[in-house]
């Protein structure tokens, strides 16, 4: 049984890793595999395999390499998740510090979060196992970093769609404060309401707007200018890798 929106009691998540460097592909395999509920199906050295193994193996998590022969792994997330079909994985992109350029790419191509590659052992199962449940995984560090993107490279005068009309204005404002790099403890501390009340305004916001998820939610506050960088509030900066749920 693939995960379905989370993973419970008999529900094994399967994944494939792509990589070039194999002692990384192991490595990661055998963290993986030894964890219950999660089963590494299949390995990749390029992106173009990837996207083969993809389509026969139905994987649930997909952790992609940036950089890789072949094909790479922006183009290999775009065309993964470009299609139509339901089941599209969620993919986890492996990066390092020094490919902050590749950020704001791999969240328009679809990426559900990022993994840094000398993240330890648990962080690998914990980022694995947020993103199979269908949340967004950004270290703050990456959502400083995709934040000083912005402030590199501003959008003048950007669209703004009417979608975002349709949010109330505390919608408006939990949207704002996800795009800062907030997670639902630090929004619901912020605004003085309980954390399901959180929740339950990040579930109308992603409805409205038809995002998957909150990675596609900071990109869209970004191009849509409801935030910028210069903007009031600030990015989390609490250390470690953890879900913005």
């Amino acid at each position: 049984m693939t995960a379905n929106g989370g993973a419970g009691a008999g529900v094994t998540t399967r994944c494939l890793i792509a990589d070039d460097q194999a002692m990384v592909r192991e490595g990661f395999a055998a963290v993986l595999d030894s964890q219950p509920g999660l089963q590494v199906v299949g390995q990749a050295a390029d992106g173009a395999e990837a996207i083969r193994q993809a389509r026969q193996l139905e994987p649930d998590v997909v952790l992609m390499d940036v950089r890789m022969p072949v094909m790479d792994g922006l183009q290999a997330t775009r065309q993964m998740l470009g299609g139509a079909s339901p089941k599209r994985p969620r993919v986890l992109m492996l990066t390092t510090f020094d490919l902050d350029e590749y950020v704001y790419e791999a969240l328009r191509a679809g990426a559900s979060g990022f993994l840094l590659k000398d993240a330890t052992a648990a962080e690998l199962v914990h980022a694995v196992r947020v993103v199979a449940a269908g949340d967004a995984l950004l270290a703050p560090s990456v959502t400083r970093r995709l934040i000083a993107d912005f402030a590199r490279q501003p959008r003048p005068h950007p669209p703004f769609p009417s979608a975002i009309g349709a949010l109330t204005p505390r919608e408006t404002e939990v949207l704002r404060l996800i795009a800062h790099g907030l997670s639902n403890n630090e929004i619901s501390s912020a605004l003085v309401i309980a954390e399901q009340t959180t929740k339950t305004h990040v579930g109308r916001i992603l409805a409205k707007l038809d995002l998957r998820d909150r990675a596609q939610a900071v990109v869209l506050a970004y191009e849509t200018g409801l935030v910028t960088p210069s903007g009031s509030g600030a990015a989390d900066t609490s250390p470690g890798i953890g879900p913005h749920r």
